[in-house]
Protein backbone atom coordinates (compact mmCIF):
# COMPACT_ATOMS: atom_id res chain seq x y z
CA UNK A 1 0.00 0.00 0.00
CA UNK A 2 2.86 2.38 0.85
CA UNK A 3 4.43 1.71 -2.56
CA UNK A 4 1.19 2.33 -4.45
CA UNK A 5 0.31 5.53 -2.58
CA UNK A 6 3.84 6.96 -2.88
CA UNK A 7 3.98 6.24 -6.61
CA UNK A 8 0.56 7.78 -7.31
CA UNK A 9 1.39 10.94 -5.31
CA UNK A 10 4.74 11.46 -7.06
CA UNK A 11 3.12 11.08 -10.48
CA UNK A 12 0.18 13.37 -9.62
CA UNK A 13 2.47 16.19 -8.48
CA UNK A 14 4.22 16.02 -11.85
CA UNK A 15 7.49 14.33 -10.93
CA UNK A 16 9.24 12.72 -13.94
CA UNK A 17 8.68 8.97 -14.09
CA UNK A 18 12.33 8.11 -13.39
CA UNK A 19 12.49 10.29 -10.28
CA UNK A 20 9.05 9.06 -9.19
CA UNK A 21 10.26 5.47 -9.28
CA UNK A 22 13.41 6.28 -7.28
CA UNK A 23 11.47 8.36 -4.74
CA UNK A 24 8.94 5.56 -4.29
CA UNK A 25 11.75 3.09 -3.73
CA UNK A 26 13.38 5.36 -1.14
CA UNK A 27 10.09 5.89 0.71
CA UNK A 28 9.46 2.15 0.69
CA UNK A 29 12.99 1.45 1.96
CA UNK A 30 12.69 3.99 4.76
CA UNK A 31 9.31 2.54 5.76
CA UNK A 32 10.90 -0.92 5.99
CA UNK A 33 13.78 0.47 8.05
CA UNK A 34 16.37 -0.63 5.49
CA UNK A 35 19.36 1.34 6.77
CA UNK A 36 21.83 0.06 4.17
CA UNK A 37 19.71 1.24 1.25
CA UNK A 38 21.51 4.58 0.90
CA UNK A 39 24.95 2.97 0.97
CA UNK A 40 24.08 0.57 -1.83
CA UNK A 41 21.87 2.90 -3.87
CA UNK A 42 24.48 3.88 -6.48
CA UNK A 43 25.64 0.28 -6.85
CA UNK A 44 22.07 -0.90 -7.48
CA UNK A 45 21.51 1.77 -10.12
CA UNK A 46 24.83 0.99 -11.82
CA UNK A 47 24.19 -2.76 -11.72
CA UNK A 48 20.88 -2.28 -13.53
CA UNK A 49 22.65 -0.68 -16.50
CA UNK A 50 25.88 -2.68 -16.42
CA UNK A 51 24.87 -5.25 -19.02
CA UNK A 52 26.37 -6.21 -22.35
CA UNK A 53 22.88 -6.76 -23.77
CA UNK A 54 21.79 -3.24 -22.82
CA UNK A 55 24.71 -1.88 -24.87
CA UNK A 56 22.65 -2.79 -27.93
CA UNK A 57 20.09 -0.07 -27.11
CA UNK A 58 22.20 3.01 -27.95
CA UNK A 59 23.66 1.22 -30.97
CA UNK A 60 20.23 0.35 -32.41
CA UNK A 61 19.06 3.90 -31.70
CA UNK A 62 22.14 5.20 -33.53
CA UNK A 63 21.38 2.93 -36.49
CA UNK A 64 17.81 4.22 -36.57
CA UNK A 65 18.95 7.85 -36.48
CA UNK A 66 21.42 7.22 -39.30
CA UNK A 67 18.79 5.50 -41.42
CA UNK A 68 16.27 8.27 -40.78
CA UNK A 69 18.61 11.08 -41.81
CA UNK A 70 19.91 9.01 -44.72
CA UNK A 71 16.54 9.00 -46.54
CA UNK A 72 15.62 5.36 -46.00
CA UNK A 73 11.93 6.05 -45.30
CA UNK A 74 11.49 8.05 -48.50
CA UNK A 75 12.98 5.32 -50.69
CA UNK A 76 11.04 2.53 -49.02
CA UNK A 77 7.81 4.48 -49.43
CA UNK A 78 8.48 5.19 -53.11
CA UNK A 79 9.21 1.52 -53.83
CA UNK A 80 6.18 0.09 -52.02
CA UNK A 81 3.91 2.72 -53.57
CA UNK A 82 4.84 1.49 -57.06
CA UNK A 83 3.70 -2.02 -56.08
CA UNK A 84 0.35 -1.42 -54.34
CA UNK A 85 -0.33 2.29 -54.73
CA UNK A 86 -2.80 1.62 -57.55
CA UNK A 87 -5.28 -0.40 -55.47
CA UNK A 88 -8.02 1.07 -53.28
CA UNK A 89 -6.55 2.01 -49.92
CA UNK A 90 -3.08 1.67 -51.42
CA UNK A 91 -1.43 4.48 -49.45
CA UNK A 92 -2.90 3.15 -46.19
CA UNK A 93 -1.43 -0.28 -46.94
CA UNK A 94 1.87 1.41 -47.82
CA UNK A 95 1.82 3.09 -44.40
CA UNK A 96 1.50 -0.27 -42.62
CA UNK A 97 4.27 -1.87 -44.69
CA UNK A 98 6.59 1.11 -44.19
CA UNK A 99 5.74 1.03 -40.48
CA UNK A 100 6.69 -2.64 -40.31
CA UNK A 101 9.97 -1.98 -42.11
CA UNK A 102 10.66 0.98 -39.82
CA UNK A 103 10.12 -1.37 -36.91
CA UNK A 104 12.91 -3.52 -38.28
CA UNK A 105 15.10 -0.43 -38.63
CA UNK A 106 14.26 1.65 -35.55
CA UNK A 107 12.82 -0.72 -32.93
CA UNK A 108 11.05 2.18 -31.20
CA UNK A 109 7.37 3.13 -31.27
CA UNK A 110 8.02 6.82 -30.58
CA UNK A 111 10.64 7.08 -33.33
CA UNK A 112 8.30 5.31 -35.76
CA UNK A 113 5.37 7.52 -34.70
CA UNK A 114 7.34 10.69 -35.33
CA UNK A 115 8.63 9.53 -38.73
CA UNK A 116 5.29 8.13 -39.92
CA UNK A 117 3.50 11.29 -38.81
CA UNK A 118 5.95 13.55 -40.65
CA UNK A 119 6.37 11.44 -43.80
CA UNK A 120 3.22 9.37 -44.38
CA UNK A 121 0.51 11.76 -43.14
CA UNK A 122 1.13 14.27 -45.99
CA UNK A 123 1.07 11.41 -48.51
CA UNK A 124 -2.24 10.16 -47.11
CA UNK A 125 -3.64 13.71 -47.25
CA UNK A 126 -2.80 13.87 -50.98
CA UNK A 127 -4.99 10.80 -51.53
CA UNK A 128 -7.96 12.33 -49.64
CA UNK A 129 -7.84 10.19 -46.52
CA UNK A 130 -9.49 11.95 -43.59
CA UNK A 131 -6.97 13.58 -41.21
CA UNK A 132 -8.37 11.62 -38.27
CA UNK A 133 -8.08 8.27 -40.07
CA UNK A 134 -4.55 9.10 -41.24
CA UNK A 135 -3.38 10.13 -37.77
CA UNK A 136 -4.90 7.10 -36.04
CA UNK A 137 -3.39 4.82 -38.72
CA UNK A 138 0.09 6.31 -38.22
CA UNK A 139 -0.23 6.00 -34.43
CA UNK A 140 -1.40 2.38 -34.61
CA UNK A 141 1.27 1.40 -37.11
CA UNK A 142 3.98 2.85 -34.85
CA UNK A 143 3.49 0.05 -32.30
CA UNK A 144 4.89 -2.42 -34.80
CA UNK A 145 8.30 -0.97 -33.91
CA UNK A 146 8.69 -2.56 -30.46
CA UNK A 147 7.33 -5.91 -31.69
CA UNK A 148 9.22 -6.48 -34.94
CA UNK A 149 12.92 -7.06 -34.19
CA UNK A 150 15.21 -5.44 -33.27
CA UNK A 151 13.33 -4.08 -30.27
CA UNK A 152 14.76 -2.14 -27.33
CA UNK A 153 11.89 -3.44 -25.22
CA UNK A 154 12.93 -7.04 -25.90
CA UNK A 155 16.48 -6.17 -24.85
CA UNK A 156 15.38 -4.79 -21.48
CA UNK A 157 13.05 -7.75 -20.90
CA UNK A 158 15.77 -10.24 -21.85
CA UNK A 159 18.15 -8.71 -19.30
CA UNK A 160 15.55 -8.72 -16.51
CA UNK A 161 14.30 -12.25 -17.27
CA UNK A 162 17.77 -13.72 -17.95
CA UNK A 163 16.41 -14.73 -21.34
CA UNK A 164 18.17 -14.83 -24.71
CA UNK A 165 17.68 -11.51 -26.51
CA UNK A 166 18.31 -13.29 -29.80
CA UNK A 167 15.44 -15.72 -29.10
CA UNK A 168 13.17 -12.78 -28.27
CA UNK A 169 14.08 -11.05 -31.53
CA UNK A 170 13.25 -14.17 -33.52
CA UNK A 171 10.05 -14.80 -31.54
CA UNK A 172 8.78 -11.31 -32.38
CA UNK A 173 8.68 -11.98 -36.12
CA UNK A 174 5.34 -13.88 -36.24
CA UNK A 175 3.44 -11.61 -33.77
CA UNK A 176 4.73 -8.56 -35.68
CA UNK A 177 3.50 -9.94 -38.99
CA UNK A 178 0.13 -10.85 -37.43
CA UNK A 179 -0.25 -7.32 -36.07
CA UNK A 180 0.52 -5.82 -39.49
CA UNK A 181 -1.99 -8.17 -41.17
CA UNK A 182 -4.65 -7.23 -38.58
CA UNK A 183 -4.18 -3.56 -39.43
CA UNK A 184 -4.36 -4.36 -43.16
CA UNK A 185 -7.69 -6.12 -42.53
CA UNK A 186 -9.01 -3.09 -40.67
CA UNK A 187 -7.98 -0.80 -43.52
CA UNK A 188 -9.86 -3.04 -45.97
CA UNK A 189 -12.98 -2.95 -43.78
CA UNK A 190 -12.70 0.84 -43.39
CA UNK A 191 -12.39 1.19 -47.17
CA UNK A 192 -15.76 -0.51 -47.64
CA UNK A 193 -17.42 2.17 -45.50
CA UNK A 194 -15.49 5.39 -46.08
CA UNK A 195 -13.21 4.65 -49.01
CA UNK A 196 -15.29 6.36 -51.71
CA UNK A 197 -13.17 9.51 -51.47
CA UNK A 198 -9.82 7.71 -51.36
CA UNK A 199 -7.72 8.42 -54.44
CA UNK A 200 -6.53 5.45 -56.47
CA UNK A 201 -3.22 6.22 -58.17
CA UNK A 202 -2.21 5.07 -61.63
CA UNK A 203 -0.53 1.67 -61.88
CA UNK A 204 3.25 1.87 -62.09
CA UNK A 205 5.06 0.04 -64.86
CA UNK A 206 7.25 -2.96 -64.17
CA UNK A 207 10.34 -0.92 -65.02
CA UNK A 208 9.33 1.81 -62.55
CA UNK A 209 8.85 -0.76 -59.80
CA UNK A 210 12.19 -2.38 -60.59
CA UNK A 211 13.96 0.98 -60.62
CA UNK A 212 12.47 1.96 -57.25
CA UNK A 213 13.36 -1.44 -55.82
CA UNK A 214 16.99 -1.01 -56.83
CA UNK A 215 17.01 2.47 -55.24
CA UNK A 216 15.57 1.05 -51.99
CA UNK A 217 17.61 -2.15 -51.96
CA UNK A 218 20.45 -0.79 -49.77
CA UNK A 219 17.85 0.19 -47.14
CA UNK A 220 16.90 -3.47 -46.74
CA UNK A 221 20.45 -4.56 -45.95
CA UNK A 222 20.30 -3.47 -42.31
CA UNK A 223 17.41 -5.72 -41.15
CA UNK A 224 18.82 -8.58 -43.24
CA UNK A 225 22.22 -8.20 -41.60
CA UNK A 226 20.71 -7.96 -38.11
CA UNK A 227 18.41 -10.97 -38.30
CA UNK A 228 20.62 -13.01 -40.61
CA UNK A 229 23.60 -12.64 -38.31
CA UNK A 230 21.59 -13.54 -35.21
CA UNK A 231 19.86 -16.51 -36.85
CA UNK A 232 23.09 -17.95 -38.15
CA UNK A 233 24.93 -17.27 -34.91
CA UNK A 234 27.56 -15.13 -36.63
CA UNK A 235 27.17 -12.38 -34.04
CA UNK A 236 25.16 -11.47 -30.95
CA UNK A 237 22.34 -8.87 -30.90
CA UNK A 238 24.76 -6.31 -29.44
CA UNK A 239 27.34 -6.99 -32.14
CA UNK A 240 24.62 -6.85 -34.79
CA UNK A 241 23.62 -3.39 -33.52
CA UNK A 242 27.19 -2.12 -33.97
CA UNK A 243 27.42 -3.59 -37.48
CA UNK A 244 23.99 -2.16 -38.36
CA UNK A 245 25.15 1.32 -37.31
CA UNK A 246 28.26 1.03 -39.49
CA UNK A 247 26.28 -0.20 -42.51
CA UNK A 248 23.65 2.52 -42.02
CA UNK A 249 26.35 5.20 -41.97
CA UNK A 250 28.05 3.87 -45.10
CA UNK A 251 24.74 3.57 -46.96
CA UNK A 252 23.64 7.08 -46.04
CA UNK A 253 26.93 8.60 -47.18
CA UNK A 254 27.89 6.44 -50.19
CA UNK A 255 24.59 5.12 -51.65
CA UNK A 256 21.87 7.61 -50.68
CA UNK A 257 24.29 10.59 -50.45
CA UNK A 258 21.96 12.33 -47.98
CA UNK A 259 24.04 11.77 -44.87
CA UNK A 260 26.75 14.41 -44.43
CA UNK A 261 29.53 14.79 -41.89
CA UNK A 262 27.78 17.86 -40.51
CA UNK A 263 24.76 15.66 -39.59
CA UNK A 264 26.72 13.47 -37.19
CA UNK A 265 26.85 15.84 -34.17
CA UNK A 266 23.05 16.09 -34.10
CA UNK A 267 22.65 12.35 -34.72
CA UNK A 268 25.01 11.50 -31.87
CA UNK A 269 23.33 14.05 -29.61
CA UNK A 270 19.86 12.57 -30.29
CA UNK A 271 21.22 9.07 -29.73
CA UNK A 272 22.77 10.09 -26.41
CA UNK A 273 19.59 11.83 -25.20
CA UNK A 274 17.28 8.94 -26.07
CA UNK A 275 19.67 6.31 -24.71
CA UNK A 276 20.23 8.25 -21.50
CA UNK A 277 16.49 8.62 -20.98
CA UNK A 278 16.04 4.85 -21.24
CA UNK A 279 19.00 4.04 -19.00
CA UNK A 280 17.93 6.53 -16.31
CA UNK A 281 14.49 4.91 -16.18
CA UNK A 282 16.04 1.43 -15.95
CA UNK A 283 18.44 2.54 -13.20
CA UNK A 284 15.79 4.35 -11.14
CA UNK A 285 13.27 1.55 -11.54
CA UNK A 286 15.83 -0.85 -10.12
CA UNK A 287 15.78 1.11 -6.84
CA UNK A 288 12.10 0.31 -6.42
CA UNK A 289 12.58 -3.24 -7.69
CA UNK A 290 15.32 -3.72 -5.07
CA UNK A 291 13.18 -2.58 -2.13
CA UNK A 292 10.29 -4.68 -3.40
CA UNK A 293 12.52 -7.76 -3.52
CA UNK A 294 13.72 -7.08 0.04
CA UNK A 295 10.10 -6.98 1.19
CA UNK A 296 9.33 -10.11 -0.88
CA UNK A 297 6.52 -8.23 -2.61
CA UNK A 298 6.96 -10.12 -5.90
CA UNK A 299 6.34 -13.44 -4.13
CA UNK A 300 3.35 -12.03 -2.26
CA UNK A 301 1.79 -10.59 -5.42
CA UNK A 302 2.44 -13.83 -7.32
CA UNK A 303 0.81 -15.88 -4.56
CA UNK A 304 -2.14 -13.49 -4.54
CA UNK A 305 -2.67 -13.84 -8.29
CA UNK A 306 -2.46 -17.63 -8.14
CA UNK A 307 -4.98 -17.66 -5.27
CA UNK A 308 -7.56 -15.76 -7.33
CA UNK A 309 -8.43 -18.68 -9.58
CA UNK A 310 -7.41 -22.21 -10.51
CA UNK A 311 -8.12 -21.54 -14.18
CA UNK A 312 -5.08 -20.95 -16.37
CA UNK A 313 -7.23 -19.11 -18.90
CA UNK A 314 -8.69 -16.73 -16.31
CA UNK A 315 -5.29 -16.08 -14.75
CA UNK A 316 -3.78 -15.23 -18.13
CA UNK A 317 -6.69 -12.89 -18.84
CA UNK A 318 -6.16 -11.18 -15.47
CA UNK A 319 -2.42 -10.76 -16.20
CA UNK A 320 -3.19 -9.35 -19.66
CA UNK A 321 -5.73 -6.88 -18.28
CA UNK A 322 -3.29 -5.79 -15.58
CA UNK A 323 -0.46 -5.28 -18.08
CA UNK A 324 -2.72 -3.34 -20.44
CA UNK A 325 -3.68 -0.98 -17.61
CA UNK A 326 -0.02 -0.61 -16.62
CA UNK A 327 0.93 0.11 -20.22
CA UNK A 328 -1.57 2.96 -20.33
CA UNK A 329 -0.05 4.83 -17.39
CA UNK A 330 3.58 3.69 -16.94
CA UNK A 331 6.69 3.93 -19.07
CA UNK A 332 7.36 0.53 -20.67
CA UNK A 333 10.97 0.07 -19.58
CA UNK A 334 10.14 0.90 -15.96
CA UNK A 335 7.20 -1.52 -16.04
CA UNK A 336 9.43 -4.33 -17.32
CA UNK A 337 12.08 -3.78 -14.65
CA UNK A 338 9.50 -3.74 -11.85
CA UNK A 339 7.02 -6.37 -13.05
CA UNK A 340 9.20 -9.12 -14.53
CA UNK A 341 10.24 -10.36 -11.05
CA UNK A 342 6.57 -10.27 -10.03
CA UNK A 343 4.85 -11.92 -13.00
CA UNK A 344 7.48 -14.18 -14.56
CA UNK A 345 7.28 -16.77 -11.72
CA UNK A 346 3.50 -16.86 -12.18
CA UNK A 347 3.89 -17.38 -15.93
CA UNK A 348 6.43 -20.15 -15.42
CA UNK A 349 4.09 -21.88 -12.96
CA UNK A 350 1.44 -21.87 -15.70
CA UNK A 351 3.80 -23.63 -18.10
CA UNK A 352 4.76 -20.61 -20.21
CA UNK A 353 8.32 -20.22 -21.42
CA UNK A 354 10.19 -16.97 -20.67
CA UNK A 355 10.13 -16.14 -24.39
CA UNK A 356 6.36 -16.67 -24.65
CA UNK A 357 5.69 -14.54 -21.59
CA UNK A 358 8.07 -11.92 -22.96
CA UNK A 359 5.90 -11.61 -26.06
CA UNK A 360 2.77 -11.29 -23.92
CA UNK A 361 4.27 -8.64 -21.66
CA UNK A 362 5.91 -6.56 -24.40
CA UNK A 363 2.85 -6.59 -26.68
CA UNK A 364 0.61 -5.53 -23.78
CA UNK A 365 2.87 -2.65 -22.84
CA UNK A 366 3.25 -1.70 -26.51
CA UNK A 367 -0.52 -1.53 -27.06
CA UNK A 368 -0.60 0.77 -24.04
CA UNK A 369 1.49 3.26 -26.03
CA UNK A 370 -1.56 4.10 -28.19
CA UNK A 371 -4.21 3.58 -25.52
CA UNK A 372 -5.73 6.64 -23.78
CA UNK A 373 -5.39 8.29 -21.29
CA UNK A 374 -1.58 8.43 -21.63
CA UNK A 375 -0.69 6.79 -24.96
CA UNK A 376 2.80 8.23 -25.48
CA UNK A 377 3.01 7.15 -29.13
CA UNK A 378 -0.48 8.58 -29.70
CA UNK A 379 0.67 11.94 -28.32
CA UNK A 380 3.82 11.81 -30.46
CA UNK A 381 1.82 11.14 -33.63
CA UNK A 382 -0.64 13.94 -32.89
CA UNK A 383 2.25 16.35 -32.32
CA UNK A 384 3.96 15.28 -35.55
CA UNK A 385 0.74 15.63 -37.58
CA UNK A 386 -0.56 18.71 -35.68
CA UNK A 387 -3.85 16.92 -34.99
CA UNK A 388 -5.74 17.62 -31.74
CA UNK A 389 -5.51 14.46 -29.67
CA UNK A 390 -9.12 14.68 -28.50
CA UNK A 391 -10.23 14.04 -32.10
CA UNK A 392 -8.22 10.80 -32.29
CA UNK A 393 -9.13 9.30 -28.90
CA UNK A 394 -12.36 7.78 -30.24
CA UNK A 395 -11.14 6.40 -33.60
CA UNK A 396 -7.98 4.89 -32.07
CA UNK A 397 -10.00 2.30 -30.14
CA UNK A 398 -10.74 0.20 -33.23
CA UNK A 399 -7.00 -0.12 -33.82
CA UNK A 400 -6.49 -1.00 -30.16
CA UNK A 401 -9.22 -3.65 -30.58
CA UNK A 402 -7.40 -5.28 -33.51
CA UNK A 403 -4.15 -5.26 -31.53
CA UNK A 404 -5.98 -6.91 -28.61
CA UNK A 405 -7.17 -9.73 -30.88
CA UNK A 406 -3.57 -10.41 -31.91
CA UNK A 407 -2.55 -10.25 -28.25
CA UNK A 408 -5.09 -12.95 -27.38
CA UNK A 409 -3.78 -15.17 -30.19
CA UNK A 410 -0.22 -14.76 -28.93
CA UNK A 411 -1.34 -15.46 -25.36
CA UNK A 412 -3.26 -18.66 -26.02
CA UNK A 413 -1.29 -20.05 -28.98
CA UNK A 414 2.24 -20.53 -27.58
CA UNK A 415 3.62 -21.76 -30.90
CA UNK A 416 3.31 -18.25 -32.32
CA UNK A 417 6.11 -17.21 -29.95
CA UNK A 418 8.05 -20.41 -29.31
CA UNK A 419 8.17 -22.08 -32.73
CA UNK A 420 10.82 -19.97 -34.50
CA UNK A 421 13.23 -19.89 -31.52
CA UNK A 422 12.89 -23.67 -31.22
CA UNK A 423 13.97 -24.06 -34.84
CA UNK A 424 17.09 -22.03 -34.12
CA UNK A 425 17.95 -24.24 -31.12
CA UNK A 426 17.52 -27.40 -33.12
Amino acid sequence: MIVAIAFVITIVIGMPIALALAATGLIHGIDMGTTNLFTTLIQRMFAACNSTSLMAIPLFILAGELMGVGGVTERLCDWIRTIIGHIKGGMAYVTVIVGALLGALLGSANASAALLGRVMKPELDKDNYSPIFSTSLCAATSILGPIIPPSTMFIVYGVQASCSVGDLFIAGIIPGILMALAFVGLIFASGLKEGQSWTVRARSSLMQSLRMFLRALPALFVPVIIMGGILTGVFTPTESAAIASLVAALEGMLFFRKLKWKDFPEILENTAIISAAIMVVVAMANVLAYTMSLAQLPQQIANFLISLTDSKVMLLLIINLFLLLVGCVMESFAAIVILVPVLLPVALSLGLTPVHFGMIMCINLTVGLITPPVGVALFTTCLATKTPIEKVVGPIWKWVGMAFIVLMLVTFVPALSDWLPSLQVS
